[in-house]
């Protein structure tokens, strides 16, 4: 990696969508599923975080080229890929775990991620809950998650509920797509 490339860490339901959502975009060079925002000591398991006892959110760590997209379109296509109107809810994932949450590495990404929520909020009926918090510490979840989608496609989760995101974000960002993920 060269010193062109930035980090974001971004929640929006169950890691494995945001993954799946975010390894079609052009520019990102590695997403990494794992855990963000609690305060239980010591480094969280699935199921810790899972029991919504540790405060953690299931999160990706996105790595982008902001030569090929920008921390706000990298925000914009993460906005409009899951739902940020509804608190500790996506679909039928409910918990503080699934959270809609932006957790900023930085003043400017924080000015962004706000100025983002309050943009794309006039296109939704109810106001976005997304939090937008400085990112403490990230844990990288168990080797399982990571690349879940594409390790798992037929599996009735990622049938149900990956895949429309994932038809949903072709539609919406066909543009901004990795030219092999635009073209399936």
């Amino acid at each position: 990696m060269n010193n062109k490339h930035e980090v974001a860490t971004i929640g929006g339901g169950c890691f494995w969508c945001i993954e799946a959502v975010f390894q079609e975009v052009a520019g990102i060079e590695k997403v990494v599923s794992g855990y963000a925002g609690g305060t239980a000591p010591g480094k969280p398991t699935y199921r810790e975080v899972c029991s919504g006892l540790t405060g953690h959110a299931e999160v990706v760590q996105i790595t982008f080229n902001p030569e090929i997209i920008s921390y706000k379109e990298l925000l914009i296509i993460f906005m409009t890929s899951h739902d940020p109107t509804t608190m500790n809810r996506q679909g039928a994932d409910v918990g503080s775990q699934y959270r809609s949450v932006i957790y900023y590495h930085d003043e400017k990404q924080k000015t962004i991620a706000e100025k983002v929520a309050e943009q794309i909020e006039p296109y939704y009926e109810d106001p976005i809950v997304t939090e937008i918090s400085p990112l403490g510490t990230f844990y990288e979840a168990e080797d399982y998650h990571q690349d879940y989608y594409r390790n798992n496609q037929s599996q009735g989760y990622c049938s149900a509920v990956i895949t429309p995101k994932l038809a949903k974000l072709r539609k919406m960002h066909a543009g901004k797509l990795k030219k092999t993920a635009s073209s399936k």
